[in-house]
């Protein structure tokens, strides 16, 4: 899935939820100086910020089908080597990195086993595949509570726990199914601040990802329905929300 949207509206809508994310996704990688990274789908560059910080701009490239995010990247992060492409072709030769990531774009790849064995055929033997999803099957993912809303007015509403590697154990089978070995999990968390249920809601109305096309799908009266049995699920006032994401990794033969 290609997400045809200019880079800041990406930003506000996922933004403040991936940026957090990025920083113990980047831990869980083992990253070490000298090292070399790919972030696979990286859209405006929140992960590709975190690699670059950590190992150098140099030694550190970055794809995605969204051109708009890829000039983002290449404005934000000079260094880096960030091109127009797919994770199911990758266009980068064989043993090129010693890490491949893909943050929050494995349920939309097309196919997501293809794409996880790209980023293996890209990744020296010994290297290490990862990627992390948000977890919508067990209900923590930061947009649980927008998809919660909808199903209850609109039972027909396709919310995101049907796509891949969104539940316990799904992003380890992909990556099996890949050809990766020594393949662990857990769960990343972070918490994400809001001043008012205003600053929640409004990045859904850019109609950005599966949660904005659809509400941008829907006539007014019902986007205001949803906006109220939001804002029936959310505190009053300033509130947290915290929010899970599955990561996997697998070592490449």
């Amino acid at each position: 899935m290609s997400f045809s949207v200019a880079a800041e509206a990406y930003a506000r809508f996922m933004g403040r939820f991936s940026e957090p994310l990025a920083v113990p996704f980047a831990d869980y990688l083992e990253l070490e100086p000298g090292l070399r990274a790919l972030d696979v789908g990286c859209g405006p560059g929140a992960l590709t910020a975190v690699l670059a910080a950590r190992l150098g701009g140099g030694s550190v490239s970055a794809v995605d089908p969204s051109e708009p995010f890829v000039a983002a990247v290449r404005e934000r992060l000079p260094g880096v080597d960030a091109r127009h492409g797919v994770a199911e072709e990758l266009p980068w030769p064989d043993d090129a990195f010693d890490r491949a990531a893909a943050q929050l774009v494995v349920h939309f790849m097309a196919d997501p086993v293809a794409g996880l064995a790209e980023m293996a055929r890209v990744t020296r033997p010994g290297g290490t595949v990862a990627a992390t999803v948000w977890d919508f099957v067990g209900g923590t993912a930061p947009l649980t509570v927008f998809w919660r809303a909808a199903l209850s007015v609109d039972p027909d509403a396709p919310g995101e726990a049907r796509l891949a590697g969104t539940g316990p154990g799904q992003l380890d089978e992909l990556l099996g199914r890949a050809g990766l070995v020594d393949v662990t999990s857990t769960m990343l968390t972070i918490s994400v601040d809001f001043a008012s249920f205003e600053q929640w809601w409004e990045p859904f109305t850019l109609g950005v990802g599966p949660a904005g096309a659809y509400l941008a799908a829907q006539p007014d009266d019902r986007r205001d329905t949803i906006r109220d049995a939001c804002a029936r699920l959310l505190p009053a006032g300033s509130f947290t929300l915290s929010a899970g994401a599955w990561a996997a990794r697998g070592q490449v033969l």
